[in-house]
């Protein structure tokens, strides 16, 4: 059973105390000590230093950049995506593997028996109340506009971005100018090769939206859960890294995880308002007529 010293420590730093025995780790730090406290007319702002100050002037420069030179930008950003893509892919789905594996193995082990919260914590929320906010937090707008965008364009280009054309037999020919022609007259593909095409279309779809995205969730989730609910310390990434790095994660390395993990998330939740901002001006545009869906999305 945790002490009191120990839960009013914790209370004083915001975060819940366990329902019954958890193992609490003994720290010096309190939430807030590095923090900058300001007020603007009725506004008070309250906010870490220098986790706040350098990502949020990372933010600003990388989006000043990509306003101010745009086609730079563009293809500056377009070249380190296929590099990292065809440098890093192995990577990536190892990875991802790697999360499925280690989230299996936590279910089938000791460790999958650890209550969140302390022995005699209760959930908050019913199953249904915690699928809707998995979907909602977790996929969002991605899965409504991948859902089928993803195996339909898979199946069109089922070995990179060489489409599946008529010279394989897609059904359809280019002119020189890139423009279709002839469109469901050319020769279909054999059987075989649609097949293929559509199971490589499923398989990096399922890859994309399966097993492997929610495993990726839940241990990043069950890192913060464990060390914030049952270890006492701030629900923060750096807070996951303290078996490793001890009373040095609440100083350089600790502020660099944060920061990183503050410009991933940001640019995270940007993409998903950018792709439901499109699909949402798309399907107004398509419904009403109401005008260019890239202008409105803007």
């Amino acid at each position: 059973m945790a002490d009191e010293s120990a839960d009013e420590a914790l209370n004083d730093m915001g975060i819940p105390e366990p329902e019954g025995y958890s193992d609490i780790i003994e720290t010096d730090y309190t939430i807030g000590q590095d923090n900058i406290e300001t007020q603007v007319g009725p506004f008070r702002f309250d906010f870490h230093n220098p986790v706040f100050l350098i990502s949020s002037a990372m933010v600003v420069l990388f989006v000043a950049i990509a306003l101010i030179w745009p086609e730079g930008s563009k293809d500056t950003f377009l070249a380190i995506r296929d590099y990292v893509k065809s440098t890093f892919d192995w990577f990536f789905l190892m990875s991802a593997n790697i999360f499925v594996i280690f989230a299996l193995v936590l279910i089938v082990t000791p460790w999958g028996k650890v209550r969140l919260g302390g022995t005699e914590a209760t959930p908050d929320y019913s199953y249904p109340a915690w699928f809707a906010m998995l979907f909602a937090a977790g996929m969002g707008i991605g899965l409504m506009f991948f859902g089928v965008l993803e195996p339909v364009y898979y199946f069109g280009t089922p070995w990179g971005d060489q489409p599946l054309l008529n010279d394989v037999g897609f059904g359809f020919e280019y002119d020189a100018e890139g423009n279709p022609t002839n469109v469901g007259t050319a020769p279909l593909a054999d059987a075989a090769t649609v097949e293929a095409a559509r199971q490589m279309a499923m398989a990096a779809t399922i890859y994309h939206w399966g097993l492997h995205p929610w495993a990726i969730y839940a241990i990043v989730a069950l890192a913060l859960a464990l060390f914030s609910y049952n270890k006492g310390l701030p629900l923060t990434l750096r807070s996951a890294f303290y078996p490793l790095l001890g009373e040095r994660v609440w100083g350089f390395w600790g502020n660099a995880i944060d920061t990183i993990a503050a410009f991933a998330t940001l640019f995270g939740l940007a993409t998903s308002l950018g792709i439901g901002a499109t699909q949402v001006a798309s399907g107004l545009t398509d419904v009403f007529g109401s005008g260019d869906a890239a202008s409105m999305a803007a």
